[in-house]
């Protein structure tokens, strides 16, 4: 037996570890067992691992490593994603500091130098991911603008286009006007922002007026009515009737529709369907014009009036100023409200009418609603799948365009735009496999098992993924969409780099071990909570948990005997039967949980097991000499049982904390195959006994008690005088 060191310390273990894994090819798919698969929600390649990474990648690699040791033959397939807004915006800020633009580059230049940066630094968090212990196959890892993967984009898209289903046309966008593109909307944020409210007075034909409240008087340019909510008493009798527009003296109609709400402002509110999704609705079902007022480079159009080509800010103080001046400005009041700006950016988002590429989504939603009204897709926790129902039941077409040169470019002659990063993603599952090609990878592989992602994104990547598998595959993409919780600071905040609020959890691995990182993160969540405060307290809790599991084995192997137990079998002895009893229900209790993606339970019940059962009483009691110290039903029989049961403790414990639990058996087993394809525990339900467990437990609560009198006096002690009571 190697020599074990006193203290555990994880900075010079973990390299070591994952080394091993990394040249055997243990991440490779193993044996004969059914396929358990999953892809790795692409991290962008400007990216660096943040805590929800954390969680998430932690998540997927548990379940791996728990099928992997089950039997199955599992693959993890990892990639990264071109993310192409954010690389270019990375690029340019690096040709900034040398006084060079893109255009100044040409695009040609340019997607060189962006190709350049991939190289450098593209792959960088992968290697973060590898720190953190996921047993990705790395010989398999894709990255979305892979030549074999433009195919498959182009494939996609051309299938679309000759089936009619993507058309170019004006419709309302996210426009950012910084980076001069359509955004999607998880590359928009939401800030508090501190404004006014301002109460116009719209002038009626015939006669009075109609005070409408807005955050934004410079897009009024563009009004196409006034709309009030049909139930709205006060404004029955104006329905129908027609004012003027100030400033511009156009005639617009005042209508009535039911997505305005009463109690905004006064109730009556100005329609600018260019420049509002809501009006945007509204407009299309009452067929109002539709005035584009704001351009694309961020200044008012030629349809502005004298107005026209001011910046907005501009012109929102010039409207202000005239409405005053022609005595039309009732009043205005401080307001705060959530400010749209681009996530990469932080420029102020101007939803506008844009010519872009759209897919039809009217005939690609239906079967991707029917498989999950069927169950044929499970959501975990299940309240997902009415998040996931409402959306795709009442789905806008998607806007696929954008106007970056970084990206898969669209593939119709004389077109420049690229497509939406998500166009490719939601081929994902499918194309890391080979598609459009059939390959044995494929045909082996897919349909994939499960999917672990953020709540945010399952409409912009679950549902993507399902609807395209399902018409290019004909089968469902995955079984599981399992959705981890959303990580919070302890004051209940975004965690945001940009914001201050961010927690690098490289940082946490280099202070404390990756295992500690992951337990502690695990430990905080359950699998039905949708946010969870993180506290590094945590982390800390779960370093003390591995420095313990580290004594427990040193204790075990200094009082080791020459042979040990291989197999646990019946015993006179009231603690051994209580402690297999315990951990043949821990194995059946885990094992269910992880199936069923109760990961964070899992992770507290092997904590309370080991920790305040296994260590705190079993070990305890089993510090007895020998059985002549008390009656043989009280007897310790650590020379037996111990060594078996600590085994069984590591092979539970390595998915959740894969580098010390393989470090000991390494040390413990040299001869023996690794931990990370030993084979998972199976419960003997013979041996679990509630009376037992009952018995025990009332001898236990008798300890406590006498301890609370004399706490100096030790378990074992007080256990052995059980026998004569």
């Amino acid at each position: 037996m190697v020599e074990i060191p006193k203290a555990y310390e994880p900075k010079q273990v973990e390299e070591k570890i994952y080394n091993l894994w990394d040249k055997g090819k243990f991440f490779a798919p193993r044996g004969k067992g059914k396929p358990l698969v999953t892809a790795i929600a692409p991290p962008n390649i400007t990216g660096s691992l943040h805590m929800g990474h954390a969680l998430e990648y932690t998540s997927q690699d548990i379940i791996i490593r728990y099928y992997r040791m089950v039997g199955d033959k599992t693959l993890w397939i990892p990639g990264i994603d071109h993310a192409g807004i954010a690389t270019q915006n990375v690029v340019e800020k690096e040709l900034k500091k040398e006084g060079l633009t893109r255009h100044s580059l040409g695009r040609k230049k340019f997607i060189e130098r962006v190709w350049q940066w991939k190289e450098k630094y593209g792959n960088l968090i992968l290697e973060q991911l590898k720190k953190l212990g996921c047993s990705c196959d790395w010989s398999r890892t894709r990255f979305t603008l892979d030549k074999d993967y433009v195919k498959a984009v182009e494939t996609a898209f051309l299938h679309y286009y000759k089936k009619g289903w993507i058309y170019q046309g004006p419709r309302i966008v996210n426009w950012c006007p910084r980076c001069a593109t359509a955004i999607s909307d998880i590359e928009i944020r939401y800030v508090p922002h501190k404004t006014k409210l301002w109460y116009i007075k719209y002038p009626i034909k015939g006669g009075r007026f109609i005070v409408v409240a807005t955050t934004r008087p410079e897009t009024m340019l563009g009004d196409t009515a006034v709309a009030v909510n049909p139930k709205d008493e006060r404004y029955k009798n104006l329905i129908g009737k027609t004012a003027i527009l100030p400033l511009m003296n156009r005639e617009i109609p005042i209508i009535a529709d039911r997505l305005i709400e009463k109690e905004f402002g006064t109730g009556a509110v100005k329609v600018t369907p260019a420049h509002d999704s809501v009006d945007y609705k509204i407009g299309k079902t009452h067929k109002l014009e539709i005035i584009n007022i704001i351009g694309e480079d961020g200044t008012i159009t030629k349809y502005g009036g004298k107005y026209a080509g001011l910046k907005i800010l501009e012109a929102k103080h010039k409207i202000i100023e005239d409405l005053k001046n022609q005595n039309l400005l009732e009043k205005e009041e401080d307001y705060e409200h959530s400010l749209a700006i681009c996530d990469r950016c932080e420029t102020p988002i101007e939803p506008l009418i844009s010519k872009q590429w759209f897919v039809k989504m009217d005939e690609l939603a239906k079967p991707a609603i029917k498989v999950v009204k069927e169950n044929k897709i499970r959501f975990i926790p299940e309240r997902y799948k009415k998040v996931y129902l409402d959306w795709m039941e009442n789905i806008e077409d998607w806007c696929i365009s954008r106007q970056l040169w970084w990206g898969h470019k669209i593939p119709i002659k004389g077109e420049n735009d690229v497509l939406d990063t998500w166009f490719s993603s939601a081929l994902w599952p499918f194309a890391v496999l080979g598609w459009p090609k059939k390959t044995k990878n494929l045909k082996e592989f897919y349909p994939t098992t499960f999917i672990t992602m953020a709540r945010e994104i399952i409409y912009l990547w679950a549902a993507r993924m399902m609807f395209s598998s399902l018409e290019f595959l004909k089968t469902i993409p995955f079984k599981d969409v399992y959705i981890h919780s959303t990580i919070l600071t302890l004051e209940g905040k975004r965690m945001s780099k940009s914001l201050g609020t961010g927690i690098d959890p490289l940082e946490l691995i280099e202070k404390y071990g990756a295992d500690a990182t992951r337990f502690g993160l695990l430990y905080l969540t359950s699998r039905d909570q949708q946010a969870i405060k993180f506290s590094e307290d945590a982390v800390i809790a779960s370093r003390n948990f591995a420095n313990k599991i580290w004594n427990i084995n040193r204790f075990i192997q200094m009082s080791r005997p020459k042979a040990d137990q291989s197999r646990a079998g019946k015993s006179q002895n009231l603690a051994d039967n209580w402690i297999l009893s315990r951990l043949n229900t821990v194995i059946q209790e885990i094992t269910e949980k992880i199936e069923n993606y109760q990961l964070g339970e899992s992770a507290r019940q092997l904590y309370e097991f080991v920790w305040h059962e296994y260590a705190d009483w079993y070990l305890e009691i089993s510090k007895l000499k020998s059985s002549r110290e008390a009656g043989s039903r009280y007897a310790g029989q650590n020379s037996n049982l111990n060594p078996y049961i600590f085994k069984i403790i590591l092979q539970l414990l390595h998915p959740f904390m894969p580098f010390i639990t393989e470090y000991i058996w390494q040390l413990n087993y040299p001869k023996e195959k690794p931990l990370i394809i030993s084979q998972w525990p199976k419960a003997d339900k013979k041996l679990i006994n509630k009376k037992i467990e009952a018995e025990f437990e009332k001898i236990k609560q008798k300890i406590i008690e006498i301890r609370k009198e004399n706490p100096d006096q030790k378990i074992h002690e007080i256990w052995s005088k059980q026998s004569h009571n």
